[in-house]
This record gives structure tokens, C-alpha cells and sequence, in this order.
């Protein structure tokens, strides 16, 4: 969306505005629905009691039946000339980045009913990959879910054509930035990465065990993001879908994500399940570990899809620590923990969605790794121990052959510093969002 192509102050007649505009924080919202007749719905807020409306139950709805679903959301409802005033007009210095919705500006602001705070707004771009039914889709939502690992949406506008979002503002970015952004010059240490990688994956079993199930659909780096605490927490819902319900094993839709992340059934079937957002969780968890991009076309054939390169090493501690493992790390972590985070990352990745673990077993399995602090313990951090075998004698020095002969060197090399850091490489390169069209299921 072009900055000058909002236009402040302006009252819309358009239907969208009447389903929605006003609705939410109002202080007459409640004798508003009460005179037209129509039940107040008090949403499932984190742990309340009301049943959570779900995306299908409300797409279909008519327009009066909509305004009043979201009453009680705790969601405020912003105009245009608010936004532009939080955002200085939507001033370049507030950019903070775009996505596949539209470009993001750091705001603050101090409503009555709202406490005084910094904000991220999302535009609406008309030209992007999303529209409104993804507009829609967030608000809905994270309008009625809440978690400490949810990022908050605070509220939205809704006038004329805009279509925004307000969400808290996030201190430390996005973790796509922190592992693959050459301008970060601050690598992330293990237990941050960690960290991060338990508060995702809590995220993703809330979403999963809820009463009423939601399946993520776009987990990445890049929706990931910090606080100031860099404490983790998924963003953008454009894409989730309610998980099936009763007999049903999964979800028909179109197939749509982000290459390299999808799970390989459901680019094959259109079939989404949990056990599809457990895949994706496995790519980042590799991410994570590797410090590489999931697909990096600047590293050779062979290595351009990380999943298909690192898979196979996983379960092997040598060929995690030498080949797979962030060189930037500089070999300061535990290397249990590691190989345990491996094995779990090689779990999530299994072909077979049947053969994945759940995200409360990833959370059980992934959580007491932050307790491993060390295998041995140095004035410049934990970092790997090899330990030499005795000294042959000059006889079967000779005889051995070279490559056991020159094992130990290598692995103390791959404790110095890398000349060069991986984090540069493929920096600029974007994401290629796509979308698939199933021809059996072409249910949106």
C-alpha cells in the first residue's frame, strides 16, 4: 500500500466498514448488538470460558453476525488519521519491513481505553500476495486467541479499501533477521537460539491443542519474532486454517506457503494436518541449528535445500558438528544438547507424517535442553571436548593411514574462528512465497 494513497478522515459506506467498523472496543458496541436483536459472543480469549468462533463459522456469516462475533476480543478498532498520526504519516524512518501482506511501520500509540505503547502497523498492499480474506483471517484469529508466545494484536482498521493491522511492537525483530541478516553483526549464542526454538514450538502446541484446533500453515524465520527479552512469538495468522474436526484426518485447501518450508505430503495432496506445521517446525529448528536458509541458490546444487544436505548427518555427532552446526557458533555449545536438538529437528522431518512427533512431545523433548548449559567449561564458554587417543610409537605412527592419522587436527580446527561467516551468504536473497493449486481439492 502507497502512503499516499490513504486517505485520512474519510467515512466509508462500503459493507466492509458496516461489518466491522466500530464493532470492537466501543463502549455502545454491546447496546448496539442488543437493539438489533442479536446474542452477544464472547470469544475464547487464552483461557476462557466461551467456545472459539472459527474462521469457517464466520466467513459464511452475514454481516451483522460478524460484528457481533468479535465483541469482547478486547481488539480496539483504529481510523486511518489515527495510524497515520502513530506512525508520523507513515514516515521511512518507521519502515520496519514487508511481507507478503504488505510493508510494516513502528507507531505509538496513547488511545482512551488503550494504554500508551509502540506499535507495529501492517498495511494492506492491493498488489501483494495477501488480501483480505487473510486480513480477515488475522483478526479473527488472534482477535480471540491469546498466549505468551502469540504475538498481541492490539486492533485493525477497516475503512474504505485499507485494510491494517495493529499488532505490539517487537523490540528484536524477526529471527530470519538475527540468523541470515549481514547487518546483525551480533550473532546469536546457543542457549538464545534455544530458547527461541522452545517458545515456537509452546506457540505451535497451543495453536494445536486448543478445543477447537488451528493449524499455522506458514511457519518460518521470518514470522518468528523477538521481544526485547528475545523472547519468541508467531506473528501473521493470514494463512492458518481451522484443523479438522470429528472423524475427519485432515483439511483440503489450496497448498500455500513458503518454498522450502512445506511438508512434502501436503505439496503432494493438498492433505493439511498438524503433522504439517511439525515438518515446518523441523526446517526452522534446522535453521536454527545450521544457521543456513532453508533454500540458499547461492551454495552449490548439492547444497542449495538444506533439508535434503542436513537430514542424513543429524544423528551423527560427527558430521552435526562438523558439517551441519553454525560456524558462527564457533563451536561455544554443549554438544549434547545439540545432538539432542538434532535428533529432534531429524523427528519433525520424518516423510511420514504418522512418524513425527506432536508439539507437546517436541516442547517435553526440546525444553530440558536449556538446562545443559555446558560439556566443558572455559574461560570463553562451553565449547566442544575431543580427547586424544595415546601417542603411537614411531613404528605404528607410520603405518597408520593418513586420514585416521590426521582426525584429531581436524577436529581442533573446527573450534577456530571461520574466516568466513555463512550469515553473509545469500543475505539479499527473499523468500518465494507460492501458491499451489490442488486439482482434486481446491477448497480455500
Amino acid at each position: 500500500m502507497r502512503n499516499d494513497s490513504i486517505k485520512a478522515g474519510e467515512r466509508s459506506s462500503s459493507p466492509w466498514r458496516s461489518l466491522l467498523g466500530g464493532c470492537l472496543g466501543a463502549a455502545d458496541c454491546g447496546a448496539g448488538a442488543g437493539n438489533q436483536g442479536h446474542k452477544k459472543v464472547r470469544p475464547r480469549s487464552g483461557g476462557g470460558g466461551g467456545r472459539r468462533l472459527s474462521f469457517t463459522d464466520l466467513s459464511g456469516a452475514a454481516d451483522e453476525d460478524l460484528s457481533v462475533s468479535l465483541v469482547g476480543s478486547n481488539l480496539h478498532v483504529f481510523t486511518v488519521a489515527e495510524l497515520r498520526a502513530a506512525t508520523r504519516e507513515f514516515a521511512s524512518d518507521n519502515f520496519l519491513g514487508e511481507g507478503g501482506f504488505g510493508p510494516v511501520y513502528k507507531g505509538f500509540v496513547d488511545k482512551p481505553g488503550l494504554k500508551a505503547q509502540a506499535i507495529a502497523v501492517k498495511l494492506w498492499d492491493p498488489e501483494g500476495a495477501q488480501g483480505h480474506k487473510e486480513w480477515l483471517a488475522e483478526v479473527i484469529f488472534l482477535g480471540q486467541l491469546r498466549h505468551p508466545n502469540l504475538v498481541k494484536l492490539v486492533g485493525y482498521c477497516c475503512e474504505e479499501e485499507h485494510r491494517l493491522l495493529v499488532y505490539e511492537y517487537m523490540a528484536q525483530g524477526s529471527l530470519e533477521n538475527h540468523l541470515f541478516d549481514q547487518q546483525v553483526p551480533v550473532v546469536l549464542p546457543w542457549s538464545t537460539r534455544l530458547n527461541i526454538a522452545v517458545g515456537a514450538a509452546k506457540g505451535l502446541a497451543f495453536l494445536h491443542d486448543a478445543e477447537k484446533p488451528v493449524i499455522y500453515r506458514d511457519f518460518k524465520a521470518s514470522n518468528i519474532l523477538l521481544d526485547s527479552d528475545h523472547k519468541a512469538k508467531l506473528s501473521d495468522f493470514g494463512l492458518a486454517k481451522d484443523g479438522p474436526v470429528g472423524d475427519d484426518t485432515h483439511v483440503s485447501t489450496r497448498v500455500m506457503g513458503t518454498h522450502g518450508y512445506a511438508a512434502p505430503e501436503y505439496i503432494m495432496t493438498g492433505h493439511l494436518t498438524a503433522k504439517s506445521d511439525v515438518y515446518t517446525f523441523g526446517v526452522v529448528l534446522l535453521e536454527i541449528l545450521a544457521g543456513r536458509r532453508a533454500v540458499d541458490k547461492s551454495r552449490t546444487s548439492r547444497e542449495q535445500n538444506l533439508v535434503e544436505f542436513a537430514r542424513p548427518g543429524l544423528r551423527d555427532p560427527l558430521r552435526l558438528a562438523r558439517r551441519i552446526m553454525d560456524p558462527a557458533l564457533e563451536g561455544r555449545y554443549p554438544a549434547t544438547a545439540a545432538q539432542k536438538a538434532a535428533a529432534v529437528a531429524y523427528q519433525c522431518l520424518s516423510g511420514s507424517p504418522k512418524n513425527r512427533p506432536d508439539m507437546s512431545t517436541v516442547v517435553k523433548e526440546l525444553e530440558p535442553l536449556l538446562a545443559i548449559t555446558e560439556d566443558v567449561l572455559t574461560a570463553d564458554g562451553p565449547v566442544v571436548l575431543f580427547v586424544a587417543a595415546p601417542e603411537p610409537d614411531a613404528k605404528e605412527k607410520k603405518e597408520r593411514p593418513r586420514a585416521v592419522r590426521d582426525v584429531g587436527v581436524h577436529h581442533r580446527r573446527r573450534l577456530r574462528s571461520p574466516k568466513g561467516s555463512p550469515r553473509k551468504r545469500g543475505a539479499e536473497q527473499k523468500e518465494e512465497f507460492w501458491v499451489w493449486h490442488v486439482a482434486a481439492d481446491d477448497k480455500a
